[in-house]
Formats: C-alpha cells, sequence, structure tokens
C-alpha cells in the first residue's frame, strides 16, 4: 500500500531586489497612476539636467516629487516655495534609495498657505498707508558713482554684483554694509543697515540684495520693520531680492524693483549693451515659445502615439538620470569639500610666508637709516654755521686792528733805516734817513735837527 506524504507548507520563493521593486512598481501603476494629490510644495530645485525636484507636504504627511525635463517644460505653473497646489501624475519608486515617490505631469494652484495670507494681509495695511504709491518714489541717478549695497558678504551676490559693475562701468565706488538675509538677526541687520547708509550721506543709490530661495528664506523681507525702514530711507532704494518670479513686500516698498542682483547691477549702470541685450532676451523669449509650442505639439503626438515599449524605455531613462543626479550632487559636494581644505591650507602657508618676509624689516631699517642721515646734516650745517660766523667775528676784529685804517686818517708809519719802527724821536738823531709810509704810497726823509 502506498504512503502519501502531506506537505502543508508553501514553497518558499527567493526574490532579488530588481523583481521585488519591478512588482512594487507594477503594483503602484495598477493603483495610484493618473491620479491627483493635494498639498503644499516646498524644497523646489532645479538641477542642470533640466529635472525638477520638490517635495509635498500636507500637516501629516509628505511625499518627494519629480518632474521630468520634457514634463517640467510644459507646465502652465512653475512649482514653487510654498504654493498650494494640486498635482496629477503617477507613484513610482526608485529603487536607488528604496522610496516611492510621485512623478509630476500637471500642477495647478490651490489656495495659499499661512504665509502667503500673511503676506496679503501686510501688503493691504501698507498698501492703505501709501507705502506703494509711485508718486512717493524717488528717481534713481542717472550716472551715480558711490553705490551703497546691504547684503551678506560670504555669497554669491555681492560677487555677481561687483563683477557686472566693473564690466558695465570700472571705477564706481560701493561700499558694502554686510547683514544676514536669512533667519534670526536679519530683520535688526538689514535695519541697521539702512539706518547707517541714511545717516552718513554717502551713497547716492542704495541695493539690498539677496538670492533666491523659499517663501521661508525671503521672510525677513517680508516683514513690517524692514518695509517701514525702506520707506523712511532718503536714498533712492533698489530692491533686488530672489529670482525674476519672487516678490516681496520690500519690492513694492522700494524705488525700484529689480528681478536679481545681477540686473540691479545693469539697472544703476548705464551701458552701450543695452540693445543687445534687449535683442538677446528678445531671441530667449522667441526660442522658450517656441521650445514649448515644440514641447505642446510633442505632447499631443506622445498621447496620440501611445506605446508601452516607449514608456517603459522612458522609465528606465528616468531612473538612470534620477541616478546621475545623485551622483553628481554628490561629486559637488566632494569637490566643494576638497577645495575648502586646499583653501585653508592655502591661507595657513600664506600666513607662514607673511612671518618671514624681510620687506617690513627692511623698510623700518631704511626709515631709520634716512632718519639718521636726516640728524647728522642738520649736526652739520649747524657746525658749518658756528663755524662761519665765528669767522665773521674774527675777520671784523682783525680789520679793526689793520694799520692801513689808522693811515686812512692821516698818519703815517716811520721807519728807521734797518726798516724797524720809530716810536721815539730820539731813535732817530740828526742826519738819520726815514722811509714814511702813508694809507697810499710812501716817502723818504732825512732828519734835519732833533728836538728835545
Amino acid at each position: 500500500m502506498e504512503q502519501f506524504a502531506l506537505n502543508f507548507v508553501n514553497e518558499r520563493r527567493i526574490f532579488t531586489l530588481r523583481e521585488l521593486s519591478d512588482g512594487i512598481r507594477s503594483a503602484l501603476d495598477r493603483q495610484f497612476s493618473n491620479i491627483w494629490v493635494a498639498g503644499e510644495i516646498s524644497a523646489v530645485k532645479l538641477v542642470p539636467s533640466g529635472h525638477c525636484y520638490f517635495v509635498l507636504k500636507d500637516a501629516d504627511a509628505q511625499i518627494k516629487c519629480v518632474c521630468w525635463k520634457l514634463s517640467y517644460w510644459r507646465l502652465k505653473f512653475k512649482p514653487k516655495d510654498g504654493m498650494q497646489a494640486v498635482i496629477r501624475g503617477r507613484v513610482d519608486i526608485y529603487e536607488g534609495r528604496s522610496e516611492y515617490q510621485f512623478v509630476v505631469e500637471t500642477i495647478e494652484p490651490r489656495g495659499e498657505g499661512a504665509l502667503q495670507l500673511a503676506f496679503e494681509e501686510l501688503k493691504k495695511k501698507l498698501l492703505s498707508e501709501g507705502l506703494f504709491d509711485p508718486e512717493f518714489k524717488k528717481p534713481l541717478p542717472k550716472y551715480p558713482m558711490r553705490i551703497g549695497i546691504i547684503t551678506s558678504p560670504s555669497g554669491a551676490v555681492i560677487q555677481d554684483f561687483l563683477q557686472v559693475l566693473s564690466r558695465r562701468f570700472p571705477g564706481v565706488h560701493v561700499r558694502l554694509f554686510p547683514a544676514r538675509v536669512q533667519g534670526l538677526g536679519s530683520i535688526e541687520d538689514i535695519c541697521r543697515g539702512l539706518d547707517y547708509f541714511a545717516t552718513s550721506g554717502w551713497a547716492e543709490v542704495l541695493v539690498i540684495a539677496r538670492g533666491g530661495g523659499s517663501l521661508e528664506d525671503l521672510w525677513t523681507f517680508n516683514e513690517e520693520a524692514v518695509a517701514r525702514a525702506i520707506a523712511d530711507c532718503p536714498i533712492p532704494t533698489i530692491s533686488a531680492i530672489g529670482h525674476e518670479t519672487d516678490f516681496t513686500i520690500a519690492d513694492f516698498v522700494a524705488d525700484l524693483r529689480a528681478p536679481t542682483p545681477s540686473a540691479a547691477a545693469e539697472m544703476i549702470i548705464v551701458s552701450r549693451q543695452e540693445l543687445l541685450d534687449k535683442i538677446t532676451y528678445a531671441e530667449q523669449r522667441m526660442t522658450q515659445s517656441v521650445r514649448y509650442r515644440i514641447a505642446r505639439l510633442g505632447r499631443q503626438l506622445e498621447e496620440q502615439t501611445i506605446n508601452r515599449a516607449l514608456s517603459l524605455l522612458q522609465r528606465g531613462f528616468s531612473r538612470r538620470t534620477q541616478r546621475l543626479d545623485d551622483l553628481d550632487e554628490r561629486m559637488r559636494a566632494a569637490m566643494r569639500n576638497r577645495f575648502s581644505s586646499l583653501e585653508r591650507r592655502r591661507r595657513m602657508l600664506e600666513e607662514k610666508l607673511r612671518y618671514y618676509d624681510l620687506r617690513p624689516r627692511l623698510g623700518r631699517d631704511r626709515e631709520r637709516m634716512v632718519s639718521s642721515i636726516y640728524r647728522l646734516e642738520t649736526l652739520i650745517r649747524s657746525a658749518v654755521q658756528r663755524k662761519r660766523q665765528r669767522l665773521d667775528t674774527q675777520q671784523t676784529k682783525l680789520t679793526q686792528m689793520d694799520p692801513k685804517i689808522v693811515l686812512q686818517r692821516g698818519y703815517s708809519i716811520v721807519l728807521g733805516p734797518n726798516g724797524r719802527v720809530i716810536k721815539e724821536a730820539e731813535s732817530a738823531p740828526e742826519g738819520t734817513e726815514l722811509r714814511l709810509l702813508f694809507a697810499k704810497g710812501e716817502a723818504k726823509a732825512k732828519v734835519i735837527a732833533e728836538e728835545a
């Protein structure tokens, strides 16, 4: 009689990580394809490859989102930090980090966040007080030579600003007031900078600049204290905060708004290249229009000729592109760390070299030598002066004792035959021949008689 062994344990199946990822992706495609999700956009990041990454969040959860390059071109509303939006797309998995993400195809704005509401309320308040009125806007000087700027000294904004100024008009004087432009203490720094330039009166035009960022990052320039400080500043003020699409309360209060800090430098300084810049801008607009037209036609063609193989190929390419973006970000971070280390070493070696520099010592020795030469020349001149004075005194005395001066008053000198001076009559007996010296010339005489 045959015996049958019953096995109630299911046969074990071992999945590879690739099989597991593909299975999860297939399940997500079945359940979460072409769906709409609502939330607040934050941490927007546009990478060099043209893809856009951001986070969609609400009070209870958040999900990472990616918008591929072609889809990003077709977006009518570009994602911005703090933007409340409804997003259409599908849920996908990125096996490189074992996490799921939302692949975005369409974005539509939906309502306003808390910060946006506060922004609009303060905007209405200041508008009612007349701080935005064009009649109070101060005109910019046509050819300013002294420009003040309030921004962070360590950011790229000041470097871009100075580069544009030096290219368009070299020799312009720029004075930087270092200030924090984000976070704790930034409001006080901006207000102190405005007060400094308003008090000193040095600058002919003033620029408040900051790079781009989220609504939270730019909130310092939406504060009422900063807005009122700008309105009270007597110097024409330009607001150059964020990117072209970013608007703050400071933009409305300032005398002029610049889309970027570099654009502010171009507005201040007149250049002959303005016409060429306009042509370039028109060309860029035309290129964007053509690209949008091509992208829209491509979308229509794609919708009409959807191919599963093409979709799979596009997904594979997108995943590899995302992995490439991660590697690129890591490489850039490593390069920044390496450059920072080399810069610190260069500064340390520069400090050591400055310590052993002989030029300061030689300069001090040269100064001492010049001082010694000056003192020696002074002493020599003083000694020569004293000797000259003494010589003049002796010459004066010698002149006074000169016998010729006495002879000029009618006297004469009597010399005997032996050439000696005759001082007494008895020294010249009768018949003695004498020589008489006068002031001019001399004569001979002979003693006729001697009187007692």
